[in-house]
């Protein structure tokens, strides 16, 4: 039911924005933007961490690296991603298609600076197929997203 959660929360929050369904699988960076007709950049990766006991989300360009020191710093503390088994209860969303819309629970939501290269960004959308096309400020906008830089 993640797309579904994904539908209601953009519907909400952001009526223009339509979800695209890819036939094949979107679930990695480099399919995402075969499936979607972008630059890998492009794909804006969500990234699902811990820092000690509280979970938050990173929205990331497609090709960036988390660079640990930099998080710490932003984050107050160690940064570890959260375990495959972990990431669907928490978020609602399955790996591979988790993105800040229609979680499973409110969870704080980042924009690492990166994002800004670009005008149109391509998130996933709740499942391992679908995304939406958006602008990083919208999307900062309708996820209530801090910006940071924490990317490599």
């Amino acid at each position: 039911m993640s797309l579904a959660t994904v539908r209601a929360f953009l519907a909400e929050h952001a009526p223009e924005i339509e979800i695209m369904e890819a036939e094949t699988s979107s679930a990695t960076v480099a399919l995402a933007a075969e499936a979607f007709g972008v630059e890998p950049a492009q794909i804006a990766k969500t990234l699902s961490l811990r820092v000690g006991d509280k979970v938050l989300l990173v929205v990331t360009k497609g090709t960036a690296r988390l660079d640990n020191k930099k998080a710490r710093a932003a984050f107050g503390g160690k940064v570890k991603m959260l375990g495959l088994d972990e990431v669907e209860a928490i978020t609602g969303h399955p790996v591979g298609g988790v993105c800040p819309f229609g979680l499973a629970q409110p969870l704080p939501v980042y924009c690492d600076v990166s994002l800004r290269a670009f005008d149109i960004v391509v998130p996933a959308a709740g499942s391992t197929n679908s995304s939406v096309r958006i602008a990083p400020g919208r999307l900062a906008e309708i996820t209530g997203a801090q910006w940071v830089d924490v990317g490599e």
